[in-house]
């Protein structure tokens, strides 16, 4: 069980993996409002508002700044990332779901028996990319601050 230990007690895991989960049960409170409908299998797919990989990424950037430094090397290329990350979320997935949509459309139109139906909802617009990359560094510090690893919670309770 010890070689689980740092694992377990990796707050900037915990914390940004904890804020991409509320932002994928975000989306069933957003999809409530705006369409009036309660589907809680929108937790398990992609894009939608909030953009969940966003609030992952920021949140463990925003981790990995506060527990080795705002100046570390490691925070730097962590930044690089999440601006791949929300690029790619925002511009080639988004414009992938839009081709997708385009092709569902034309297959109908050419053969209105066609099965054929590529998901659409593949990436995110630019607000639900921002709400998204606020959310994790908003979940992940506070919770890194206050309560720490998962290990340290964990002692808190039983103790």
């Amino acid at each position: 069980m010890s070689e689980f230990y740092p694992f377990f007690n990796n707050s900037v895991l915990f914390w940004s993996l904890l804020s991409c989960l509320i932002a994928q049960f975000f989306k069933i409170v957003f999809n409530l409002f705006s369409k009036g409908e309660l589907r809680f299998g929108i937790m398990f797919e992609t894009g939608g508002m909030p953009s969940s990989h966003s609030a992952l990424i920021t949140g463990a950037t925003s981790g990995i700044g506060y527990e080795l430094g705002f100046d570390s090397s490691i925070f730097a290329l962590s930044v690089a990332i999440s601006l791949i990350v929300m690029y790619d979320a925002s511009g080639v997935r988004k414009s992938a779901g839009i081709q997708a949509a385009e092709i569902n459309k034309l297959s109908k139109k050419l053969d209105p028996q066609s099965e054929l139906l590529l998901k659409e909802t593949l990436g995110h617009t630019k607000i639900e990319v921002m709400i998204g990359s606020f959310l994790g560094p908003l979940i992940t510090l506070p919770g890194m601050f206050f309560l720490g690893s998962p290990l340290k919670i964990f002692d808190l309770i039983i103790n």
